[in-house]
């Protein structure tokens, strides 16, 4: 399978062939490779995120669904693996059904350990392949490149155990939200698919085809692709969590009734610069049968221009707040809770932290001369406010008069 192209045959003008790669030879010459190799991970995740935004807003946007900010990839891969598990783990399994150039499982088996896990994919599209094959090479992934695959994951899941899916012990996922998938739709609506999408398959929309709620789909697919006592993270857009009905409620009970939570991490608006959809991270545990942590994070970040688009980014100290309580299971004034699966469901299955900040009221001790006084004064307002009033309805009727005279 070829990944890489000659450059020099890009150069129309075969007589500049030459001085063209002897002027990029030249650069190489001047930059020392030492501190890659010992940065490795480190080096090629900000080196590869630099390179994915401009691929991205070359092509107008089109292949943006490839990229997740590494302040999310971050985030995810610190809260699947956290750094009292990092170096423990042996021989486990990571896998992405909609893993484009594969920012998240760069993070996720990084924290992990590169030589620890086995890395699958499987991408609807060629050229993202291509860049997460890349991204295998400079991560010290090599080993997974017969792991990815391109192909429709929903219509055709490629990694089984003999007739069976595959269930990995570890799953990351920023899948696209919404797609039209009309021409295949009822083709997943099998009795062989029934358990895998439990939940339902979205309705074709008449007038509206493109904005059929793939994301519901891919996320069933991973919850019944996960292993007993997996841990799963997948992007989905902030509506999800507290939809009061459809396939996004019957999911988030199945997750509650099973009690197979982790928590829920709702995101700053514009994390993504590509998208004005705001987005949640749901974290999935199997293991995980008592409390669950909710996280509003909606307040932090700073928000910056990034070409055309507004974009907010998280400082580091932010990332890691979010890591922290996440992980330490702590709740937070009007940041964070932690509750029981039988208060979500008390609460009609919500996964969104604000529903579950206590209501503050505010108790001022006053003597009941000064309450008489406020209540005089608010009543006073009141009778100038009406006094005001009736001077412009009378003005307006005058005004109406003249007119209808001339």
């Amino acid at each position: 399978m070829v990944l890489f192209d000659r450059l020099s045959q890009y150069i129309a003008d075969e007589s500049k062939r030459d001085n063209f790669c002897r002027a990029i030879i030249n650069k190489l010459v001047e930059f020392s490779f030492e501190r890659i190799f010992t940065q490795k991970f480190d080096f090629y995740a900000t080196i590869f995120e630099y390179l994915i935004k401009d691929y991205n807003s070359n092509s107008g946007g089109k292949y943006a669904e490839y990229f997740t900010p590494h302040a999310v990839a971050r985030i995810m891969a610190e809260i699947l693996v956290p750094k009292a598990q990092q170096g423990h783990i042996k021989n486990v399994s990571v896998y992405d059904p909609s893993a484009g150039s594969g920012t998240l499982l760069m993070n996720v088996s990084h924290a992990i350990g590169e030589n620890r896990c086995s890395i699958y994919t499987q991408d609807i599209s060629q050229k993202s392949s291509n860049l997460l094959r890349l991204n295998l090479i400079l991560n010290n992934l090599v080993h997974s490149i017969p792991h990815v695959i391109q192909g429709n994951t929903l219509l055709h899941p490629y990694h089984k155990n003999g007739s069976e899916l595959k269930r990995f012990d570890y799953i990351v996922s920023n899948p696209p939200f919404k797609l039209d998938f009309s021409d295949y739709r009822n083709e997943l609506d099998t009795k062989a698919n029934k358990e895998r999408f439990f939940a339902g398959i979205p309705k074709i929309k008449a007038k509206a085809t493109d904005k059929m709620e793939i994301y519901q789909s891919f996320l069933q697919h991973i919850i019944y692709s996960l292993n007993l006592g997996g841990k799963a993270a997948v992007v989905v857009p902030t509506g999800f969590i507290t939809a009061q009905s459809g396939i996004d409620k019957r999911i988030r009970e199945k997750l509650v009734n099973e009690k197979m939570l982790a928590g829920v991490v709702s995101m700053p608006s514009n994390i993504f610069a590509t998208t004005g959809t705001n987005v949640s991270i749901l974290f999935i545990d199997a293991s995980n049968k008592e409390k669950v942590v909710l996280i509003d994070a909606s307040n932090l970040g700073q928000k910056v221009k990034e070409g055309k688009n507004q974009k907010t980014v998280l400082s580091p100290e932010e990332e890691q707040r979010i890591i922290d309580v996440f992980n330490a299971k702590r709740a937070e004034e009007d940041f964070s809770v932690v509750v029981s699966y039988d208060d979500i469901a008390a609460k009609n299955f919500s996964l969104s932290a604000g529903q579950y900040f206590d209501v503050k009221i505010e108790y001022v001790d006053i003597t009941p001369e000064e309450f008489a006084a406020r209540m005089q004064g608010f009543s006073d307002n009141l009778d100038n406010m009406f006094s005001q009033s009736r001077e412009l309805e009378a003005e307006i009727k005058k005004q109406l008069k003249g007119l209808i005279y001339e």
